[in-house]
């Protein structure tokens, strides 16, 4: 994320304006890809020396900054070592113990490791970030392609200030809700002619802001395949409230199509749930569930396959807080919906609210009990209710 003071922005009549990078960039940003490029090979910190310096033609500084962090996510660093850093270090130190000099003891501990004084000297700090070697990547981007990627990073920066979000979304709605799901965040999503996704931002939560706000902004790169897509932000931007609106059109990089994705966490799950309740089947995303004017994503179908009448529902949420899940669990009550088991992260927790006594929530930290879940679905083991 960009820091506040760098996001090339304006506010104008409540309105946030970004500085979007287009075609009139691409002279200089030309000019800052072939720079960075002939630092690969050298130490990182002489990459970042010379973009302290000015390039040889005027470049927007805010703009700048956003475009040489785009860029430094590509061209990556590494460290490269004859021996590893800390037993070049350690080997230097036991020698330096017993030499009279530090030429004696780079050469005794040269000597041991079987390289060359030289080659030991650059290792010993080769593990530092800033004596890490620059890694160019595989294919150079071109500069409309960087000011994209620039955009995004832009727009991004610009939610983790946001309070409240929401997304009119036309074609490939499910995908777009999944990724909010699998990056836990606290969303909910309403039906009034289109989709409509509605989000705490991070200045609404209580912990967690960071991880959070980081989370939000991914989200803005599966944007661009929907068909369509309003997306507008409640953001406090230099003290002040603000409106950014983002829509199809927007000059954003996208992200890698979507795939199919299972986490971890999942897995674990599915693959607990057939050793300990081999009677019971775990099918990943069933239909949508209407539920007065909204809609619930079920992460997964629990049924018996023996007596297929017998299923639950069961929804693995990330990010939370003790409202959110307070206000769900009531609309799932005056739905009459009674076979959805809710699953809570407790390290993701983003305030300090009691729960309110509820039979079909279980918490978890890193794996899911899958005989907590058929308890909180009030069945045993074999099914009986």
């Amino acid at each position: 994320m960009l820091p506040e003071a760098t996001i090339p922005f304006r506010v104008d009549q409540g309105r946030v304006l970004p500085g979007f990078l287009d075609a009139r960039d691409v002279p200089w940003l030309r000019i800052l890809i072939e720079e960075i490029d002939r630092f690969r090979g050298r130490p990182v910190r002489e990459l970042r020396q010379r973009l302290r310096e000015p390039l040889p033609c005027a470049t927007p500084h805010f703009k700048r900054r956003a475009a040489v962090a785009a860029l430094l996510r590509l061209w990556r660093s590494e460290p490269e070592a004859l021996v590893p850093p800390e037993k070049a270090r350690e080997c230097l130190f036991c020698a330096r113990a017993g030499s009279a000099s530090r030429k004696e003891a780079l050469d005794a501990a040269a000597a041991t490791l079987g390289v060359d004084a030289a080659g030991l000297e650059r290792s010993l700090f080769a593990d530092l970030p800033g004596e890490r070697l620059v890694r160019a990547p595989d294919v150079i981007p071109s500069p409309p392609e960087v000011a994209l990627r620039a955009n995004q990073l832009i727009a991004r920066s610009l939610l983790f200030h946001a309070r409240r979000v929401r997304i009119k979304a036309e074609g490939a709605v499910r995908p777009l809700v999944r990724q909010a799901k699998l990056r836990g965040l606290l969303c909910s999503v309403t039906q009034s002619g289109q989709p409509v996704l509605e989000l705490s931002g991070p200045f609404s939560v209580f912990r967690h802001t960071l991880l959070y706000g980081r989370a939000l902004g991914e989200l803005v790169g599966f944007l661009p395949q929907c068909a369509r897509f309003e997306l507008r932000a409640d953001c406090v931007l230099r003290g002040e409230e603000a409106i950014l609106d983002l829509q199809t059109g927007d000059p954003i990089f996208p992200a890698e199509a979507v795939k199919p994705y299972d986490s971890k966490l999942e897995e674990r799950f599915a693959r607990d749930l057939r050793k300990a309740a081999p009677d019971w089947d775990l099918l990943r995303e069933p239909e949508p569930v209407p539920v007065a004017g909204t809609i619930i994503f079920p992460d997964f179908l629990l049924r018996h396959r023996l007596r297929p009448e017998m299923s639950f529902l069961v929804e693995i949420m990330g990010f939370w807080s003790a409202d959110y899940v307070t206000r769900k669990l009531d609309l799932l009550c005056r739905a009459n919906i009674a076979n959805l088991v809710l699953c809570l992260d407790e390290t993701r927790n983003c305030d300090a609210g009691d729960l309110p006594m509820a039979a079909r929530v279980v918490r978890f930290r890193r794996r899911i009990d899958p005989m907590a879940v058929l308890d909180a679905a009030g069945v045993s083991r074999g099914g009986a209710p």
